[in-house]
């Protein structure tokens, strides 16, 4: 039996790609990419997933997402990854989208919990980590974990 979730199907990460080992970089690309189709309307699955809530609930979901890809695309260009940059529009923006101080907490543990049995160099060397970075287009706020979250 898979201990795969929901919130594991599709995980876009509010925490800065910075803080996932490869295995998870390349995930979130993928996983962003097809949010980016969903969002865009061209698959019929996912259409109803909650981690795309937020990006629906922003002015422009489609730039939104753009800029999601943008910052991953960023990070992977650091690491000498060759993410594909035709996948996404370096020329959409989008203003901040928030993001609660207890989904990061969320986010920050499911991460952790994730690393020490994929990474656990990675995992000791962030664990004592006390400010945690956003994704560049999350802003954060005050307040509990998201109403999206499945946990």
């Amino acid at each position: 039996m898979s201990d795969t979730t929901l919130s594991d199907i599709m995980r876009l990460w509010s925490l800065h790609p910075q803080y996932l080992d490869s295995k998870g970089l390349v995930a979130l690309w993928r996983e962003a990419l097809l949010a980016k189709h969903v969002l865009e309307g061209k698959t019929k699955g996912y259409k109803n997933h909650p981690q795309l809530n937020r990006f629906k609930e922003s002015s422009s979901p489609t730039d939104a997402i753009h800029s999601y890809l943008q910052n991953i695309y960023k990070e992977a260009l650091k690491r000498g990854y060759h993410f594909d940059p035709a996948k996404f529009d370096a020329n959409k923006k989008h203003p901040t989208i928030s993001v609660t101080q207890g989904q990061l907490d969320y986010e920050w543990k499911h991460l952790l919990g994730k690393l020490k049995v994929r990474d656990k160099k990675l995992y000791n060397s962030l664990k004592g980590t006390d400010k945690i970075i956003t994704h560049p287009l999350f802003k954060r706020v005050k307040g509990d974990v998201e109403d999206w979250e499945v946990i």
